[in-house]
């Protein structure tokens, strides 16, 4: 996908506020929808972006947001029904638009259907819920393998990570990176992280915020 995105996103709480912010530090253009006035109120003090309030469900309101020109919507409310709302309200308004939907795992597999991406952030954080919405820079096979994420990771130029041997990053314990960048060898101590390169990466919920830092930014 383009390097600069316009998104909606919708749901201004944890979720949604950490990964816009995300969003906006790597040059994407953000705007949120959050139907509570207090939160609205609380993220236009702190946002510099355009907060809008009310219901990401209403047609008039994905409107105002300009969805029919963003690239991307991604629904990070609490609710998954909800969030499945909003992405097939954006999906019918805008036919060509990524949809992403924060959902519970027990009915991911049916939500997966009607959106382009899920994201589980209650698990893996908002930097890997910032990941899915601008494309696939980050691929997780936590589905089969239970709270602990497995991840595909494309390391960011200018990461702190990167150009380093992993015997001179500090990886937080939980963190385990499990192939070199072409995938044929079991990273070793040597394994440098290479801008551009691809490597896989398990690690604990807890820490996965911590480890996409080092290693996208």
């Amino acid at each position: 996908m383009s390097t600069d995105l316009d998104v909606v996103i919708a749901g201004g709480g944890r979720v949604g506020f950490q990964a816009a912010s995300i969003l906006t530090d790597r040059g994407h253009t953000v705007t949120i929808i959050e139907r509570d006035e207090a939160t609205s109120s609380v993220i236009a003090d702190e946002w510099l972006a355009t907060v809008i309030e009310g219901d990401a469900t209403d047609p008039s309101i994905l409107g105002q947001a300009d969805v029919e020109g963003a690239d991307v919507v991604a629904a990070l409310t609490g609710e998954s029904g909800l969030n499945l709302a909003v992405c097939l309200a954006a999906a019918e308004l805008s036919p060509e638009i990524r949809t992403v939907a924060r959902v519970d795992r027990a009915v991911a597999t049916s939500y997966t259907e009607f959106v382009d991406a899920v994201v589980y952030p209650e698990q893996a954080g908002a930097q890997l819920a910032a990941n899915e919405i601008v494309g696939d820079d980050v691929q997780t096979l936590a589905d089969v393998t239970g709270s602990l994420d497995v991840m595909l990771v494309r390391v960011e130029e200018g990461a702190p990570a990167a150009g380093k041997p992993l015997s001179e990053v500090r990886f937080p314990t939980g963190t385990l990176v499990v192939s070199d960048d072409d995938g044929r060898r079991v990273a070793r101590p040597d394994t440098t992280l290479t801008p551009g390169r691809r490597y896989v990466v398990a690690v604990e919920p807890e820490v996965a915020d911590e480890v996409m830092n080092l290693m996208r930014g």
